[in-house]
């Protein structure tokens, strides 16, 4: 059994898994400190100072805080967009253009089906 784990640890895949997680992490640092510390506090500039966080409503003992959830959904998407844009300059630095997919024709397994399917019809009719 511990070969078996030695092998499937030495694997590439699962040796590049563990580096893009160990990656992801620091970058999701870069991103949201930018987020947080550069971005937000321009949004709060223009929007007057506006702090969805403290929005809440408080229904019996419960106080729901949907102020929070607000903010969450504004960072998620700014940092959505900070990812797509570096993302997008990596791409045009490095060369990589988006391939537009050429319509291809049927493959053969999808033209025997089809032939099955007309035979059928036919058998039918």
């Amino acid at each position: 059994m511990l070969k078996e784990f030695r092998e499937f640890i030495n694997r590439g895949n699962v040796m590049d898994l563990a580096v893009a997680v160990v990656l992801g992490a620091a970058f999701t640092a870069i991103v949201t400190s930018l987020v947080d510390d550069i971005i937000m506090p321009i949004i709060g500039i223009i929007l007057g100072g506006i702090d969805f966080t403290g929005l809440a409503i408080q229904v019996g003992n419960a106080t729901l805080t949907y102020g929070n959830f607000i903010q969450a959904i504004i960072n998620f998407l700014l940092v959505a967009f900070v990812v797509f844009l570096i993302v997008r300059a990596v791409n045009r630095v490095s060369g990589h253009k988006e391939e537009e997919a050429a319509p291809a024709g049927p493959t053969p397994e999808e033209e025997l089906l089809t032939e099955i399917r007309d035979i059928l019809r036919a058998q039918n009719s």
